[in-house]
C-alpha cells in the first residue's frame, strides 16, 4: 500500500494499517504515534458513574444543611459508643458517698458480711482474717487508708474492693457485688479487730489509730 493509499483526503492524518483507525495528527514522541480509539463502552459508562457518584457524594457530606448531612465514620462511631453505653447498665457504685459511709455494727449486717467473706476473703486473709497471701486483717496495720487522718475508713476497703490489687492477686469485686455487700463484708472485717487470732501474719502497711 503506497504513502498515498495509507492518507486520507483533505490533509487528515495516516491510517494505520492494522488497525485501520486514525493517527492522531500531533501526537508523536520519539516515532510512536498515538492511535484515535474509542473507548470501551463498558469503561465510559463506568466513568460516567464515578461522576455522577461525586456529585451525589459532595451533595451529602458536603452541600446539605445541619442534621441532612451524612454522618460522617466519626459520627457514625460515636453514635455507635452511646448505643452501647445505653445498653450498659448503671454502675451502682457510682451513686455511692463513700466520704459518708460509716461502719455497719448491727447482727443482721455482720451475719451477711460474714458469709460474703467467707465465700471470696478465706483463701487469701484466712479463716479468722489472721492472714496469708493478703494481710492480717486484725491487727491496727493497713496497707491502704489515708495516713494523714490516722483512721481507716469504710471508703479506704470499699476502693480496694471496687479496683483490686492486681499485683498481689485480689480481683475487683466491683461487677460481683452489691453496695450494700460491700458495706456488709466491711462491717465484718472491722468487728474482727483486736481478736487475736492463731498464727497472726506480721503486720504491714501503717498503723491506724482507730476505725472511723
Amino acid at each position: 500500500m503506497s504513502t498515498e493509499d495509507k492518507n486520507l483526503h483533505h490533509g487528515e492524518p495516516e491510517i494505520d494499517e492494522l488497525t485501520k483507525d486514525k493517527y492522531l495528527g500531533g501526537h508523536e514522541y520519539d516515532g510512536i504515534r498515538e492511535l484515535d480509539n474509542k473507548l470501551p463502552r463498558w469503561w465510559l459508562y463506568l466513568f460516567y458513574i464515578t461522576i455522577i457518584f461525586s456529585a451525589v457524594y459532595l451533595v451529602g457530606y458536603h452541600v446539605l444543611p445541619g442534621e441532612n448531612k451524612w454522618s460522617s465514620q466519626e459520627q457514625e462511631y460515636e453514635k455507635e459508643v452511646a448505643a452501647a453505653a445505653a445498653l450498659k447498665p448503671a454502675d451502682p457504685h457510682g451513686a455511692i458517698d463513700l466520704a459518708s459511709l460509716t461502719p455497719l455494727t448491727d447482727a443482721e449486717s455482720l451475719a451477711a458480711g460474714e458469709e460474703i467473706y467467707n465465700k471470696i476473703c478465706v483463701t487469701c486473709h484466712g479463716k479468722f482474717a489472721e492472714g496469708l497471701v493478703g494481710p492480717n486483717m486484725t491487727d491496727e496495720y493497713w496497707i491502704h487508708g489515708d495516713t494523714t487522718l490516722g483512721v481507716i475508713r469504710v471508703m479506704d476497703l470499699y476502693n480496694v474492693m471496687i479496683t483490686g490489687v492486681l499485683e498481689k492477686g485480689m480481683i475487683s469485686y466491683k461487677d460481683q457485688l452489691t453496695p450494700e455487700q460491700f458495706q456488709q463484708v466491711i462491717a465484718f472485717i472491722f468487728s474482727l479487730q483486736g481478736t487475736n487470732p492463731p498464727k497472726p501474719k506480721a503486720p504491714e502497711g501503717h498503723k491506724f489509730d482507730g476505725i472511723g
